[in-house]
Formats: structure tokens, C-alpha cells, sequence
């Protein structure tokens, strides 16, 4: 009996052990499940923060750059629009900084500021709309709001950098708002962030092409001369760019019939191991794209020489007559913006990039795009004014560095014939643009001169 009551005292402890484990497990599992839930949660937070902050930085400093355009500007239809574009990108930059997780004064008074700006570039655009000239207290505010701007672009690009360097976390930001932002925007000090020029590569990506690149590739091809060809004739093609004696293996990669410019890609594996990509279209022809992979370790030749190596591999290759204009450098390799030359006319349309090696200047890469869908010959004798004409419709504080003429396009896919002044206000430099024709004020980009290249906005 007694060993009876035994056993089942024993299959109770049992029972009960057995039953303690596996609610020991399901808590376990439901730990891990919770646990990578909130991880999930937290990188989604992190993304969407990160998403929201970047496009506060470029819109920033859109807001900058519109404002500096608005102080040189001197009709008013150029202002009303230049001053539109200030109050759209100063109102999305209100509707990025309010998705950040932070809450402080120093975030509410740059919220104010961007609020004053959006606010006071609209109430002026309604005056240029109505053809009322600036005042000069109108000039004084808005050259206020320009040095305001710059304050806060420098103080994001630093923040910009503590992220990605993993000084800050956006927990942290969360918590520790007030040491982010411990100045308000009219008290920080220049001397305690990055020089602007050293961080404004970080943000190169919207005009890595130069100016008026956005327009590069719209309507017809112009220049895409010369008869379909088959693919065996394009293999020939990129044979003949690279050259047969350097190439150690060659592969189809298909054709690419929805691209820009229809074409026949391939993959070459180069003697020294190195990867080339080709694009060579199938109308004409023509190259429409070449990139190698090699590693550039080291900058043995000046961007001269770099400006004057990539014109001279342009005209063996039946492009003649280009100018250098804009440039990035990255990792050894710079990468340079060639526009066409006709009749002493810079034909900013027609552009190709070329990428140089800085060790030896060898030519890593080509694109033609712009150059292929452009190109002809143009109408460069329309001038109706004088240049001393057009420089009376200059800002009267642009100290003039080089003057020309140039074809500029514009966003209705048309191109305009236009006197090119480069100049300076204070310390920061103009391009500015009056039509040939009737002496109009047609654009205004600012000139970004950066460690790794020469930018425009």
C-alpha cells in the first residue's frame, strides 16, 4: 500500500515538474517572439527616422540655395518663381522635422524659422507676381533669413555626420534633444561644425550631373545617328573601345530594349582581372555607357592634366570640340562634365561624362546620354542685345569673373541662347543667365567649390 502512495506522489512531482518546463519553454519562445518583434519595431522607427531626417537636410538646403538665388535676382518674374521654390521646400522641410522624435525649444524655434521663411518668400513671390520690384528692406530680410539658413544647414550636416558615425542614436536624440540642438540657430558657432564645404559632398547626389542636367535626356534623340545594327556588330563596337588585345573574356548581357537609348550591354573581364560594362546602342552604334571596377589607391596627376586626358580620349573617340565644366572627385577617380563647343557657344545639352583615374589617367568610365539625345548643329548667331546690354540687367553687386555665350535648355524641353555671367556676391559665387534675345533673366544657379569638386544648384 505504501509503495502504491509512493508511486503516485512521485508521478504527481513528475507531472508537475513536466508542467513547470513547459511553461518555462512557452515563456522562453514568447520572450524571443516579443523580443524580435521590438527589434523589427525599432530598426522601422530607425529607418523611418532616418528617412524623415535626410529629407530635412536637402530640403534645407534647397531652401538655402533658393535664398541666395532671390538676393541676386533682378526682375520679378525670376523672383516670383525663384521665391515659390522657397516656400515649397520650406514647408516640406516643416513637414520632415515634425516627423523626428524629438521635442525641445531649440526644435520649435527651428520650426518658427522655417515657418518665417516659408511664410515671408510667399508674401513676396505675390509681390513679383504683381510686377513690384523688391524693396530694400525686403533685400535686408531675406539676406537675414539666407545667413539663418546657413547656421542651420551647417548644424544638420554635423548631426548628418554624428549618425552616420554612430555618435548619436536616435534614442538618444529622443532623450538628450537639448544637447543635439544646444544652440538655437542665430548662436551657433561655425568654428564647432564641419566647414560646409567639406560636408556638401555628402549630398552631391541631386546635381552630380552639373547644371541643367535634369533636362538632359528628354524628347528624341538628336544625335542617335546611323542604322540599326545587329548584336554581333555591337560586340565588334565594344571590342574596338576597350581594345581585343586587353581583353581576357567578354559576355552578352542581353539587350536593352526599354532604356533611354535602346542597347546591347556586355561584361569584359580585362587582363588585369578588372570588370568593364558596355552599352553600345543599337541605332548607330553609338557608346552609350562604359564603367570599369578598378581600384584607384592613389592621386599621382593634377585635375588639369585629368581635364586635359579626358578631352583628348573624347576626340579619338568622335567627340570633338568639348569644354570641361563641372567635376566630382571620389576615391582616386575624378569624374568630369564635358559640354559641346560650337561657334565659341558652350551647348550645355550636349554632355558626356568621363571618369579619369588620378594615378595614371587612365579612363575608367563614359556616359553619353546627354551628348547622344541632344546633339545638332544649332542656331548661335540670334543675338539681339549687346553684352554690355545684358550686364545691365545684372544684381549691381555681382563682381563679373568670366562672361560668354551659352545654350541653355529649360524644363519645356527648349533651349535658349544666353549670355553667361560667373561672378561673386560677397563670398559666394553666380551663375547667372540673360537671354540673348530680349535681355530676360532666365536662370540662376549657385557655384558650390568643394575638396572633391566644383557643384551647382
Amino acid at each position: 500500500m505504501n509503495k502504491l502512495v509512493d508511486w503516485k506522489n512521485r508521478l504527481k512531482k513528475g507531472h508537475m515538474l513536466s508542467v513547470i518546463c513547459a511553461l518555462l519553454i512557452i515563456i522562453a519562445i514568447l520572450g524571443v517572439i516579443l523580443y524580435k518583434k521590438q527589434r523589427e519595431y525599432r530598426q522601422a522607427s530607425e529607418n523611418s527616422y532616418n528617412m524623415a531626417f535626410y529629407e530635412l537636410v536637402d530640403y534645407v538646403q534647397n531652401v538655402e540655395a533658393y535664398l541666395a538665388k532671390s538676393l541676386i535676382s533682378t526682375t520679378p518674374e525670376h523672383g516670383a518663381e525663384t521665391l515659390t521654390n522657397v516656400w515649397r521646400e520650406a514647408n516640406l522641410a516643416q513637414s520632415y522635422l515634425s516627423m523626428l522624435p524629438i521635442e525641445s525649444q531649440e526644435l520649435e524655434n527651428t520650426e518658427k524659422f522655417l515657418n518665417q521663411v516659408s511664410d515671408y518668400s510667399y508674401s513676396l513671390s505675390r509681390k513679383n507676381i504683381y510686377n513690384e520690384s523688391l524693396t530694400q528692406d525686403d533685400l535686408k530680410n531675406l539676406q537675414d533669413l539666407h545667413g539663418y539658413s546657413v547656421e542651420l544647414e551647417n548644424t544638420l550636416n554635423q548631426l548628418s555626420e554624428d549618425l552616420n558615425t554612430g555618435r548619436l542614436q536616435w534614442g538618444e536624440l529622443t532623450n538628450k534633444g537639448n544637447m543635439a540642438f544646444a544652440q538655437q540657430v542665430d548662436n551657433v558657432s561655425k568654428e564647432s561644425f564641419s566647414n560646409l564645404e567639406e560636408n556638401f559632398h555628402e549630398y552631391s547626389g541631386l546635381i552630380y550631373d552639373g547644371a541643367f542636367s535634369e533636362h538632359m535626356t528628354n524628347g528624341d534623340p538628336k544625335g542617335l545617328t546611323g542604322e540599326d545594327i545587329e548584336e554581333e556588330q555591337a560586340r565588334q563596337k565594344a571590342e574596338e573601345l576597350i581594345g581585343k588585345e586587353n581583353i581576357k573574356e567578354m559576355s552578352n548581357l542581353g539587350y536593352s530594349e526599354n532604356a533611354t537609348i535602346p542597347s546591347y550591354d556586355f561584361s569584359i573581364t580585362d587582363k588585369n582581372e578588372d570588370t568593364i560594362n558596355v552599352s553600345i546602342s543599337k541605332k548607330g552604334g553609338h557608346v552609350v555607357y562604359m564603367n570599369s571596377n578598378r581600384d584607384v589607391n592613389s592621386e599621382m596627376i593634377s585635375q588639369e592634366e585629368a581635364n586635359q586626358k579626358g578631352k583628348e580620349y573624347l576626340a579619338q573617340k568622335g567627340f570633338p570640340n568639348m569644354k570641361e565644366t563641372y567635376y566630382l572627385k571620389q576615391e582616386g577617380i575624378v569624374t568630369i562634365n564635358y559640354a559641346y563647343m560650337q561657334d565659341n557657344v558652350v551647348i550645355y545639352p550636349d554632355l558626356i561624362k568621363v571618369k579619369v583615374a588620378l594615378d595614371n589617367g587612365e579612363i575608367l568610365g563614359l556616359e553619353t546620354t546627354g551628348y547622344l539625345n541632344n546633339h545638332e548643329e544649332r542656331n548661335t548667331g540670334n543675338v539681339k542685345i549687346t553684352k554690355e546690354e545684358a550686364k545691365k540687367n545684372l544684381n549691381e553687386n555681382l563682381n563679373i569673373e568670366s562672361e560668354g555665350l551659352a545654350i541653355i535648355p529649360t524644363e519645356w524641353k527648349t533651349e535658349i541662347l544666353c549670355y553667361e555671367f560667373k561672378g561673386k556676391v560677397e563670398e559666394k559665387e553666380f551663375l547667372v543667365y540673360i537671354n540673348a534675345e530680349n535681355g530676360r533673366e532666365e536662370d540662376i544657379l549657385v557655384i558650390h567649390n568643394t575638396p572633391n569638386g566644383t557643384l551647382t544648384m
